[in-house]
């Protein structure tokens, strides 16, 4: 069977040009932090990835970016932009741009990826944790400031820094699709924060932030739909996810898994003896 995608290096100022472009459609016309062709071709150069993913047509309808340097004395990539154009999210073109991106830097002795994400956006967590098989360590507090993107606006910038260890079974495992979730089988995991519907709308409630070996943490399924609804009370999320992750991560713990619901889904952390 054919595949319906071709994933290739940009090769010519007209393909640059085309990742900037949809860069605007995906974080807003005259997005501030969008990654110009030079810079896309220059980190080529340096051993990172600037790629899209092509339709039969040859239109560019998906595309990675990212840098290769130095991180804690080892050499690392980072992955800066992901985007997939509307129509075809939750399709798997996400995890197969990341996949080409995986081959890339390995063949330059890579072994190590980071990228950054919103804890409160669940499809972005759904391919990262369960597709991909990263786990997180580190929260950063409005990493990038105040940016002009509509997809960014009212609730700040706080990211996970993603960490994904290119050759381990866990990633291979997931990009196989030999494993999606690894349920926590010490039985029921008590919620540091959890969802619960008032006046119809699902509100956290802190709870008793405990030292078991596993807990988890919900956030609302669509904070994109809550923060065109209701801004007040997806500000509230933030705040009240935001203090589980800085109190867990700095005390050892790791986000491994990630359950998706309709309403409501859930982050599984575990308390890990690998932490850096």
């Amino acid at each position: 069977m054919t595949e319906p995608y071709t994933i290739r290096d940009f090769s010519s100022i007209e393909e640059y040009c085309a990742c900037v472009d949809l860069q605007e459609a995906t974080w807003g016309v005259g997005f501030s932090e969008r990654v110009s062709p030079a810079i896309l071709k220059v980190a080529q150069i340096l051993g990172g990835v600037a790629a899209g993913a092509y339709d039969a047509h040859g239109e560019l309808v998906g595309f990675v970016f990212g840098m290769t340097g130095v991180r804690r004395g080892e050499l690392a990539h980072w992955s800066d932009m992901l985007a997939v154009r509307p129509g075809l999210r939750d399709t798997g073109l996400g995890r197969r741009l990341k996949a080409y991106q995986r081959d890339r830097v390995r063949k330059v002795g890579v072994d190590r990826m980071y990228w950054t994400f919103d804890p409160l956006q669940s499809r972005n967590a759904h391919l990262n944790l369960t597709r991909l098989g990263a786990v997180v360590r580190e929260y950063e507090e409005n990493m990038y400031g105040d940016t002009d993107s509509p997809l960014h606006r009212g609730i700040g910038t706080d990211r996970f820094i993603a960490l994904w260890e290119l050759s381990s079974e866990r990633v291979e495992g997931r990009l196989d699709g030999r494993s999606s979730f690894a349920p926590v089988e010490a039985g029921p995991v008590p919620f540091a924060v959890e969802a619960v519907e008032t006046d119809g709308r699902l509100r956290p409630v802190r709870n008793e932030l405990s030292r078991n070996e596993s807990v988890a943490v919900a956030i609302p399924s669509d904070i994109t739909a809550l923060m065109r609804d209701d801004l007040e009370l997806a500000i509230e999320w933030r705040h009240a996810t935001r203090a589980a992750f800085t109190y867990y991560l700095s005390r050892g713990y790791e986000v491994r898994e990630f359950e998706r619901g309709e309403r409501a889904s859930t982050y599984v952390l575990v308390a890990s003896t690998e932490c850096e």
